[in-house]
């Protein structure tokens, strides 16, 4: 949710700044994710042709509230909605309001609840009515390439085997991996170290691979794995609110989230779905 962009070198948050959690941590994190990952598997059932993404966004805020959690993205930076919801071409921070989804539209729903301080962040891609076959192999290969992504996590790696993982994926099917935005640390704080990009190599002004590229994980790092995928060319344009950003060519884009921790072994998935709900149809 509300990802950073990659704008330079010189924004990437250093490998020295990212923050080790211990087993107490962990436990919140399990907290706070459990009920983002809860909130996206009760959303699904209503999202259908007909209905709005407004009305699915109130869904979303009164679900989070009457959970005595708190909405994350509410108030931030202006922001005034419980959720992001990103539809068809758009990539990221799609705004509700009063659009009317149709039959054969995809979507993503991206959630940040705050539990007892902890931030849990995830997101879905979701159908109305039936999808293109290509936008379900989109949705189904940027899934996989996610997943690839958190698998490819434990200590000893690095952020690069991350982002390859997820472009070996994606470009395998054709498709291409947005740049501009990015997965972050979290934890007590909505985004913190490290930035997670979704390629193999994140290179420099000068063409060097830069050095977050090498950064090796540890026991105890929090961050999302969120690959943008989109069908098209990965250039991206942002829109005049500031927030939506959409596919310069127009091409479908999906995007699917995790928010995770390093364990002793590999990693612990904060955000899977309580009901099973992992990618759609559900």
């Amino acid at each position: 949710m509300m990802t950073e962009a990659i704008l330079d070198e010189d924004e990437i948050i250093r490998p020295g700044s990212i923050r080790l959690h211990g087993p107490e941590d962990f436990e919140g994190m399990r907290k706070a994710g459990r009920l983002a990952a809860a909130a996206l598997d009760m959303i699904a059932e209503h999202v259908k042709p007909g209905v709005t993404t407004g009305h699915l966004d109130d869904l979303i805020r009164d679900f989070v509230l009457g959970h005595d959690a708190l909405s994350a993205t509410i108030g931030y930076r202006g922001y005034r909605h419980a959720s992001c919801i990103s539809l068809n071409h758009v990539i990221c921070h799609g705004i509700p309001n009063d659009k009317v989804l149709k039959n054969g539209d995809i979507m993503n729903i991206d959630v940040t609840v705050i539990v007892d301080g902890w931030h849990g962040d995830t997101s879905r891609m979701y159908f109305a009515g039936e999808p293109k076959v290509k936008a379900r192999r989109l949705v189904d290969t940027t899934y996989d390439a996610m997943m690839a992504g958190i698998n490819a996590v434990k200590p000893g790696a690095t952020l690069r085997d991350i982002g390859r993982a997820i472009q070996t994926i994606a470009e395998g099917q054709g498709f291409s991996v947005v740049r501009d935005f990015c997965g972050h640390g979290l934890g007590r704080v909505f985004h913190d170290a490290p930035n997670v990009v979704h390629y193999a190599e994140y290179r420099d002004r000068w063409g060097g691979v830069h050095e977050a590229s090498n950064t090796e994980l540890k026991p105890g790092m929090f961050f999302t794995i969120e690959p943008m995928i989109n069908e098209g060319k990965p250039d991206v344009k942002l829109l005049k609110d500031n927030w939506t950003a959409v596919s310069r060519d127009k091409s479908l884009s999906a995007q699917f989230e995790h928010s995770i921790g390093v364990t002793e072994t590999g990693m612990e998935i904060f955000t899977a779905s309580p009901k099973g709900l992992d990618r759609p149809p559900y």
